[in-house]
């Protein structure tokens, strides 16, 4: 067989998008074989597909070639602008739906592309196991059975799809902003009186860069301050790539009010490590910006720190990590040791951590103190079934604790997992809706 040199076109072709993701945007990576993968399964289908489109008129046939592989084109040329244009200087509304786009259209290909698999399966095997065996009126028969069975598992598939894609339409333009407001009441031992009854409003991961409704916030900011709480805690992911996706929201977070103060952590997405900087110093400056950012606000940020709160009956202290993630690829820089300097007499503590594997991996096994730690980062995988008697969500294959309240045998102490109140990647939500949580302290 004469070697072609158009087969080594895919290969580099291949090659040299690694090398675009890795400089535009370097944190996503870890996901190339996943998307190499999907192109693939984008190819199968298209296989399928192609004869019936190719006997279509030849603008329609173009039309629809068009339409098929344009999320595809719109990835490629995401990354290939970025090189060009920044792409924190996108507009945030724009670059929204835009990646919105991409991801919908992917995901309503995956179910067709199993399908389509499944079929294909079923017909080998027929052939190899059943078909060979026979001879005749028999083979004929089988085949046509067969031929059914591949028709119906296929347009089973192009069905489901559809019902894919309306679905995650529904979640970006509806479900993304129905916030739920969880409530929770937590019996604390060593609680001081003074602060029994203390009401705590937790939101987290706002990924402000996805919002695309100021209005929508400031319904949520409405929601949480009808609340009356006490003490509101953030526990991070203001932003999804850089501090400017927070600016144009300024006002609005201004307004959250609680008697004893607003208090906030930072997440893996606030250090501005997802996207290509054209300096140290230029990455250096969007921290600072963020820091100046929570000052105006009125937010204190905790950041291996802690906050004491006095009472005639007794201290409360409030500890605030920086992210810490058992992944290897999110930031280490959380330090339990140096937030709870200067509250080691005080027997009741909360903690804010953003990532709920810091609680399994180091609060948990360290026997640290610390009553309730309040964790977010999940989204609960913004996808799920929350319904009574029932809660799943793909995010139980990667985090053991993932969304609601969990409780150590051992020791007594809380965790609650905040299922969020953003959204990053797909902008927007199903089954697992935007929440902000209500928790009171009671003491026990």
């Amino acid at each position: 067989m004469k070697f072609k040199p158009a087969y080594l076109i895919l290969p580099l072709l291949m090659v040299a998008a690694y090398f675009l993701l890795l400089y535009v945007f370097p944190k996503y990576t870890g996901m190339y074989l996943f998307m190499i993968i999907l192109f693939l399964g984008d190819l199968y289908l298209w296989s399928s597909l192609r004869k019936k489109v190719f006997s279509y008129q030849a603008w329609l046939k173009i039309l629809v070639t068009l339409i098929y592989w344009l999320p595809m084109l719109m990835l490629l040329g995401m990354m290939l602008s970025a090189l060009f244009i920044s792409y924190i200087d996108w507009n945030d509304v724009f670059k929204t739906y835009w990646l919105g786009f991409i991801l919908v259209f992917y995901m309503a290909k995956v179910l067709p592309i199993i399908f389509l698999l499944l079929a294909d399966t079923i017909r080998v095997i027929e052939r190899v196991f059943v078909l060979t065996k026979k001879t005749g009126r028999e083979m004929v028969q089988e085949q046509r059975k067969a031929i059914t069975r591949s028709r119906f598992l296929q347009y089973l598939g192009y069905l489901s799809g559809g019902l894919v894609l309306g679905t995650m339409f529904v979640g970006m333009f509806k479900w993304v902003y129905e916030f739920r407001v969880a409530k929770q009441t937590i019996k604390l031992p060593h609680l001081p009186a003074d602060f029994d009854g203390l009401k705590l409003v937790q939101i987290s991961d706002m990924h402000l860069g996805s919002w695309t409704l100021r209005k929508a916030l400031q319904q949520a900011v409405d929601l949480i301050n009808e609340m009356n709480p006490d003490i509101v805690l953030f526990t991070g992911d203001l932003v999804n790539y850089a501090t400017k996706e927070a600016f144009r929201f300024e006002e609005i977070l201004k307004n959250i009010s609680a008697s004893k103060g607003v208090f906030a952590i930072l997440g893996n997405h606030d250090y501005g490590d997802y996207v290509h900087w054209s300096s140290d110093e230029a990455k250096q400056e969007n921290m600072e910006q963020l820091y100046a950012f929570y000052d105006r606000i009125g937010w204190k940020l905790l950041s291996n720190g802690n906050h004491i709160f006095q009472s005639p009956s007794g201290k409360l202290a409030l500890l605030g990590v920086e992210n810490w993630g058992a992944n290897p690829r999110f930031p280490r820089l959380g330090n339990i040791d140096k937030a709870l300097a200067g509250t080691e007499d005080i027997p009741t503590k909360i903690l804010m951590t953003h990532d709920p594997t810091h609680w399994e991996k180091i609060i948990i096994p360290q026997s640290y103190d610390i009553a309730l730690s309040l964790s977010g980062h999940t989204h609960g995988f913004q996808f799920g079934i929350e319904i009574p008697g029932i809660k799943w969500s793909p995010a139980k294959w990667m985090y053991k604790y993932w969304a609601g309240l969990y409780r150590d045998d051992t020791s007594g102490n809380y965790l609650y997992v905040n299922r969020g109140i953003g959204s990053i990647g797909y902008p927007g939500r199903i089954g697992i809706l935007p929440e902000i949580t209500l928790i009171e302290l009671i003491k026990a």
